[in-house]
């Protein structure tokens, strides 16, 4: 039996990120009444001409300037013939050659090792409709023809055939998505369609140049599903030929339930589809001074923000990649550091870095528990971002301590409120008043006479009843730090 390596080309789909379609003035709007969003170009009505959006084309552009692509400055558009309900003209409009942006690059990290993987190309196109076969988890012995999506405006990038791994693949498109939600020219929300992914899948004996014969797993809408559906294509294929059986060029679809690939048609190729160039949309030139405005707007990308997080605040590569993973996260991060800057939070400069420290930890354990439960976006969180930083400064002042932190996030969380607020109402504030500490602590001394003599013949852990007293008494608001302190003075002497 002979040992087979993976190829992978991935065909990604992106919606662009514009409020209306890309040939049409129709609401690209998500979730609308189907087919409330359509008018006559959109629907193909004869004689309706298509007009191009400009905020389409500047996406694209800068999508691929982000991606170190050549940017072709001519712009042309070709039709591509295929007969399919959704689709209403029976063609759609798309690039052919030259796309808008050639030859890119994105860099991943599997395994610790880093793998640039050369991009081909990123074009510019038009959605399809979406075929309707059930309602409410009820499926219908008849399809449905809902064109709101017919028009959207997509880009769509093709890898190399370079991706030699299901973690590869699944490394790609996490870092593609990323980027691409930090320069806004994609929602990329695979549960809304806004992503969605073809992938190429063959196998060739280990050392042989030409490619295997090429499987396409048709229109996959999430990314651990990808990983998945390579996993099980590879083995299946490496058991067909190690059968002596034959592979075919096809498209298959993934079934998520059955965890299996399966056939859908033989696949086409570039002749079936019949390009030529579209006439209603004529061939122009970008200048230059549109792409240089673009390139401008290409500010600070995932790995760039995840190194200045490490150098600037002193968080480890683990929180800062955690921080860094989704813009808006990374955004409420630094929303919160510049509360924690003013001087009226109460944080001195010499805390600052652990300000940060806590800060971090507190989004990515406290909050990210909280959102992930209940599959909230941190967009929504009900806590602010302002709110989350007024609780660190109260923690980091000493005002409470870190398990009555945990109890008044829970509320603030729960109610949206104020932490401050929290804390006053409920006789939450710390005593940190060093006279009242060593009353009390004397007090507990007094009346441990067991556990302060097992301590002084060298039970160190039989300080821990005394300390329990001091917080019984305290309330548990007592400084923890000040009692350990004191009672040690005091047990010492």
């Amino acid at each position: 039996m002979a040992d087979y390596e993976t190829v992978v080309g991935l065909e990604v789909h992106m919606q662009i990120n514009t409020k209306s379609k890309v040939f049409c003035e129709c609401s690209a709007k998500f979730g609308s009444e189907p087919n409330s969003n359509t008018c006559v170009i959109c629907t193909s009505q004869p004689g309706a001409i298509p007009i191009l959006n400009k905020k389409a084309v500047e996406a694209v552009v800068k999508t691929g300037l982000a991606l170190n692509f050549t940017i072709n400055k001519r712009c042309t558009f070709a039709r591509k013939q295929y007969f399919y309900p959704d689709v209403p003209k029976n063609y759609q409009i798309t690039q052919s050659d030259p796309p808008l942006c050639s030859g890119g690059k994105l860099a991943i990290i599997v395994g610790g090792k880093e793998k640039i993987v050369n991009i081909a190309r990123i074009h510019l196109e038009e959605d399809a409709g979406k075929l309707v076969h059930e309602i409410g988890g009820k499926k219908l012995n008849y399809s449905l023809l809902d064109l709101n999506r017919a028009g959207i405006g997509l880009m769509e990038l093709v890898t190399e055939p370079e991706i030699s791994s299901p973690q590869e693949a699944l490394e790609f498109l996490k870092e593609l998505k990323n980027i691409v939600e930090y320069l806004e020219t994609s929602e990329c929300s695979m549960e809304e369609g806004k992503m969605r992914c073809d992938v190429n899948v063959s196998i060739r004996p280990v050392g042989q140049k030409e490619f295997g014969t090429r499987v396409e797993i048709k229109n996959m809408n999430s990314i651990s599903g990808i990983r998945d559906a390579i996993t099980y294509e590879v083995e299946r294929q490496k058991e067909v030929l190690n059968s002596g059986g034959r592979l075919t060029q096809e498209t298959r679809l993934w079934d998520a339930e059955e965890r299996i690939t399966k056939s859908m048609r033989s696949k086409e190729g570039a002749l079936d589809y019949r390009y030529f160039p579209e006439p209603d949309l004529v061939p122009f030139d970008l200048m230059d001074s549109f792409v240089e405005e673009l390139r401008k707007q290409v500010l600070e990308l995932p790995k760039a923000r995840k190194t200045r997080f490490m150098k600037d605040y002193g968080l480890s590569e683990y929180d800062a990649a955690y921080l860094t993973s989704v813009r808006m996260i990374a955004d409420y991060y630094e929303e919160s550091l510049n509360v924690l800057k003013d001087e009226k939070s109460g944080v001195l400069a010499e805390k600052f870095v652990v300000a940060a420290k806590t800060l971090a930890n507190w989004i990515s354990t406290e909050l990210s528990a909280k959102l992930n439960a209940s599959k909230t976006s941190i967009a929504y969180a009900p806590v602010s971002s302002r709110n989350l930083a007024k609780l660190v400064s109260l923690i980091l002042d000493g005002a409470i301590s870190g398990k009555m932190a945990k109890t008044v996030f829970e509320e603030m969380y729960e109610k949206s409120t104020d932490p401050e607020m929290i804390v006053k109402e409920k006789g939450l504030m710390q005593i940190s008043d060093e006279s009242a500490i060593v009353k009390m602590c004397e007090e507990a001394v007094s009346e441990s006479p067991k556990a302060v003599a097992e301590f002084k013949s060298g039970k160190e852990r039989a300080v821990g009843a005394v300390i329990g007293l001091v917080m019984k008494k305290s309330k548990g608001q007592a400084n923890p730090q000040l009692v350990n302190k004191i009672l040690m003075e005091k047990l010492k002497t």
